[in-house]
């Protein structure tokens, strides 16, 4: 009865409006159908509250998202979609086909491993003045490798024709690279997909500025 009870409670999503790890779990909650709570960690106000004692409990990489779901406490965000995509109806994340689900991985990874954690704003901080051409430099990097991928692997969404965790991180990652001032019209591939995906309502609810925790100046 006690896990039954656990099972039935709302996840709680720790997260920030605009983080792309945060986004990313969002979509998936989206995609999938799930009601949620949301509890905002703002990256930038007291010094940045994801450092906070409180928080490292959480998360001990005392970074976003922590999800609170079915009585345990889950971080990265690659994790926490696929244990939702494990553990709950609705549309697949990761194909049945093994070809197919190894290529939504290495896509998956080649964003979230490759490409996105060199923006992350301990690092930008690190960085400092030169943090846009930093920026700049690592997402062509990326794009660069995952145009000509996602040229071969792409139908109508990144890995055929069913939305995936695929493009659940291409989306909060071409954002990024818009934020950047990245000229996203020089990998096509990816722009379409981008712009296909951007349509779909799991992507518009989710979006950074439709969030409980969005500053007004950016809210949609």
């Amino acid at each position: 009865m006690r896990l039954t009870l656990v099972c039935l409670m709302k996840p709680v999503l720790h997260g920030y409006f605009r983080s792309s790890c945060s986004w990313r779990v969002r979509i998936a909650f989206a995609l999938k159908g799930i009601e949620y709570d949301q509890v905002a960690v703002n990256l930038i106000k007291d010094g940045g509250q994801q450092l906070t004692e409180q928080y490292k409990t959480l998360n001990p990489m005392q970074q976003v998202p922590a999800v609170e779901i079915d009585g345990v406490t889950l971080s990265q965000s690659l994790a926490v979609i696929q244990y939702i995509d494990e553990t709950r109806p609705g549309p697949r994340l990761l194909p049945a086909d093994p070809k197919a689900r190894a290529q939504v991985r290495m896509i998956s990874d080649l964003i979230a491993s490759g490409i996105q954690p060199l923006q992350n704003l301990s690092v930008l901080q690190k960085i400092g003045a030169e943090k846009l051409p930093w920026a700049q430099h690592f997402i062509n990097r990326g794009f660069q490798a995952l145009e000509p991928i996602l040229k071969q692997t792409a139908g109508k969404y990144c890995v055929g024709d069913e939305i995936s965790m695929a493009d659940i991180c291409l989306v909060p990652q071409v954002y990024n690279a818009e934020r950047f001032k990245v000229d996203v019209g020089q990998y096509p591939t990816i722009k379409r997909l981008n712009e296909t995906l951007a349509e779909i309502e799991a992507f518009k609810l989710s979006h950074p500025s439709r969030q409980p925790d969005t500053p007004a100046v950016l809210q949609a």
